[in-house]
């Protein structure tokens, strides 16, 4: 996996971002605040078409395995780290290495750069998981790529917009603990609060950052939040061992 060319592509793909946004913001806090959502819409876009096309480019792989000795839980899980691991690499070297040349280490931006890794890396592992769930549940390639699609876009995109309709309709009713539960149920908007918040760019959230500051800028809150991604991580994950224990393929 780590010498596929994708992942090379994926790789130089964030290094030259990273470099062309350096370049003209010539500050690391705004190069990182600039590459938040190009991380927050690719990474997750990424695990879940890769994953996919790496799944059933392994198809005939996988049943070769299955007529073996050896447990399907190692197979899928094996593939499964294999694969997310190797995409999570291919992420942190193509924007580490323009920030460190940049001087990231005297800077004092080494948190929140951290806090944008950590974002991208589980962005990846959760997508990754539900990729190779669709690609189990789905034989029809065609179909298994639509589904994926459609279901990166409404996590990244119609989950935004339907959130904000509500909050702008039910206004005037007490929504704090609503818009909490709400962002918990996409990893990819708990991921940007987070970020944002370690940026602290709340301000530009108006009244809902005031809302997740004042509950995720404690120090349990990110506790809480960091920790409700890693249960986005294990549900599926727990998910693709289930199903592959008694599918037929």
């Amino acid at each position: 996996m780590v010498r596929s060319r994708w992942l090379i592509i994926y790789a130089l793909f964030f290094m030259v971002a990273g470099y062309i946004i350096l370049y003209l913001g010539s500050d690391i806090s705004k190069g990182i605040a600039s590459l938040m959502n190009l991380t927050l819409i690719l990474t997750p876009l990424m695990g879940t078409l890769f994953g996919v096309i790496n799944f059933y480019n392994s198809r005939e792989f996988i049943e070769l395995l299955l007529a073996q000795p050896i447990r399907r839980k190692n197979i899928f899980l094996g593939m499964y780290l294999g694969f997310s691991i190797s995409l999570s690499l291919a992420f942190m070297v193509g924007l580490g290495i323009p920030f460190l040349s940049y001087g990231l280490w005297y800077s004092g931006e080494i948190a929140n750069f951290l806090s944008l890794l950590l974002a991208g890396i589980f962005l990846t592992f959760i997508f990754s998981a539900f990729a190779f769930l669709i690609a189990i549940y789905n034989e029809n390639r065609l179909k298994g790529f639509g589904i994926s699609i459609l279901f990166w876009l409404i996590m990244a995109f119609a989950y935004d917009g339907i959130f904000l309709i509500s909050l702008i309709l039910f206004e005037d009713y007490p929504l704090e603990k609503l818009s909490i539960m709400l962002s918990s149920l996409n990893p990819i908007d708990l991921s940007r609060i987070l970020v944002m918040l370690k940026l602290d760019l709340s301000a530009l959230m108006g009244y809902t950052g005031a809302v997740f500051r004042k509950f995720f800028g404690t120090s349990q809150g990110i506790m809480i939040a960091y920790g409700a991604l890693l249960v986005w991580t294990f549900i599926p994950v727990r998910w693709i061992l289930h199903v592959s224990k008694n599918k037929d393929f």
